[in-house]
């Protein structure tokens, strides 16, 4: 169990279509499902990780026969794209440039964000593409709704 606090803050997206590209290689690619964006911060603990994970496999974001949004990615047999971004972290109170102090550094954040996809693939049943931590990605997605909810670990709600 991680004893060290992490605030997991997270952009979860419905899309028709994801990818991840490095270096004109696709690495990540997937259709029907969420692409997750994730930034990590100093400051929670292994429960919230596991709180956010079960909460985004169980989002009931998808319609059902009648439209209405009743189902989450498991139950369409979706599929699940993670994407670090430190970005998240940012702070503008001060000034036009964004600070990223509180961004946790690749030391704590790396077992940290493959902690993260671990869970999210333990709540989802099977295997969570990813992108790669650290690397200059490009991200294409095609976002289905539009549908885009932000979740923190530090605001429960």
């Amino acid at each position: 169990m991680l004893k060290s606090t992490i605030i997991l803050k997270t952009v979860i997206q419905r899309v028709s279509s994801a990818s991840v590209t490095i270096d004109s290689k696709i690495v990540a690619e997937i259709q029907n499902g969420i692409l997750v964006l994730v930034g990590i911060e100093d400051a929670d603990t292994q429960e919230d990780t596991n709180w956010i994970c079960q909460k985004i496999a169980n989002l009931r974001i998808f319609g059902d026969a009648n439209a209405v949004m009743n189902l989450s990615v498991k139950d369409i047999d979706g599929e699940i794209i993670v994407v670090s971004q430190f970005t998240l972290q940012a702070s503008t109170k001060k000034g036009n440039r964004p600070s990223y102090i509180k961004a946790a550094k690749p030391e704590i954040a790396i077992p940290m964000y493959e902690n993260f996809v671990q869970q999210l693939e333990n709540e989802l049943g099977k295997k969570v593409q990813t992108g790669i931590f650290g690397a200059d990605m490009k991200v294409l997605l095609l976002n289905d709704g539009p549908v885009t909810i932000l979740i923190d670990s530090k605001n429960k709600e």
